[in-house]
């Protein structure tokens, strides 16, 4: 069984934001892109009635219901922001990261399939890249293996201009037949952005859907319950605390599981999700009634995750409802799994 430590959350609304996620401490971990919702153009008549949010290693889904206050139809941009891509020699947790849509985003209004719009801009010590890339025919996606190959067929003079841009960097490496000469992304940054237009009628309410894989950041073993004094691995301990609102029930209980053959770590690997809650105002007043639902996977499975009035509704559901709902952090979520028994 999970555990929960609440944290209080203050009444209301939510736009979408989004940011790398931390948490590497090894080379058998990998970081989770930390993902949000829509974002709106701001305006004063548009408000949010619900929202339900689901999230599991597997889906997250977000319904949102809005209702146009004015006596007129409100046409406006809806955008979804993709996590922002560089390349990093630790590995980070992407469901399809040879696609442009490398979340597999998906939306609906009312039902019916939404047609969106891609914007993909790389940007490079702030200066935007995009059409230099695009002329070397150059894949955008820093972490794509067609990109590595690309940098490494360009003309000796094209190599030196990137690295002259600050977009390129020199990594030889032996891969077992001698030293050999590769480039790779420097100081690169993806920036993906889904978006439509949305017509809110006036007078009714609208439905909009969007639902998506999220990164999920993964550890074969975890920190918890180790017996430590180092300094670093006390503070990495304590910024999990802290983010997880890992509580004293919680580490009981990964205190008793089985250890590692031949090691003090306890059987657990960890899965990590961190889905961006941003203070906005992106609509016109609170979120009348706001549901948050999540899964844990398997009822072996320990959770813990920072919310207020959480309650337990199946054997790997957890929910939280509140009215008039503003979020002051942003949502993370720990969930450990028992190592298979040898």
């Amino acid at each position: 069984m999970g555990f929960l430590r609440t944290l209080g959350w203050a009444p209301l609304v939510v736009a979408a934001a989004l940011s790398l996620g931390s948490g590497a401490r090894a080379n058998d971990t990998s970081a989770a892109l930390g993902t949000g919702g829509l974002l709106f153009v701001q305006n004063d008549v548009v408000s949010m009635l619900s929202e339900d949010l689901f999230v599991s290693e597997k889906e997250i889904r977000v319904r949102y219901v809005f209702r146009n206050t004015s006596a007129e139809d409100v046409r406006t941009i809806v955008a979804f922001p993709m996590p922002d891509l560089v390349y990093s020699e630790q590995e980070i947790a992407i469901p399809n990261p040879d696609a442009a849509n490398f979340l597999d985003f998906q939306t609906q209004v009312d039902g019916a399939p939404v047609e969106t719009q891609i914007e993909q801009r790389v940007f490079a010590l702030g200066i935007e890249r995009t059409g230099l890339l695009k002329a070397l025919n150059i894949p955008l996606a820093p972490i794509q293996r067609a990109t590595l190959d690309a940098l490494d067929k360009l003309p000796a003079d094209k190599q030196q201009q990137l690295f002259e841009l600050g977009l390129v960097r020199r990594d030889d490496y032996d891969a077992g037949k001698g030293m050999e000469r590769h480039l790779a992304p420097l100081n690169w940054t993806l920036k993906t952005v889904y978006f439509w237009t949305q017509t809110f009628p006036k007078g009714r309410d609208l439905v909009v859907e969007h639902r998506y894989r999220p990164s999920v950041g993964v550890s074969v073993g975890t920190l918890l319950g180790m017996p430590t004094k180092e300094p670093f691995l006390v503070r990495e301990l304590k910024r999990m605390d802290e983010t997880f609102c890992i509580d004293s029930a919680f580490k009981a209980t990964v205190a008793r599981a089985p250890r590692i053959k031949g090691s003090e770590s306890p059987a657990f690997s960890e899965a990590r999700i961190d889905y961006v809650l941003k203070t906005g105002s992106n609509w016109f007043g609170p979120i009348a009634d706001f549901t948050l639902t999540i899964d844990k996977g398997a009822p072996a499975n320990l959770i813990s995750f920072c919310g207020s009035g959480v309650k337990k509704i199946g054997p790997t559901t957890f929910q939280m409802h509140a009215t008039d709902f503003y979020p002051e952090r942003d949502l993370n979520i720990l969930i450990l799994k028992p190592a298979p028994r040898e």
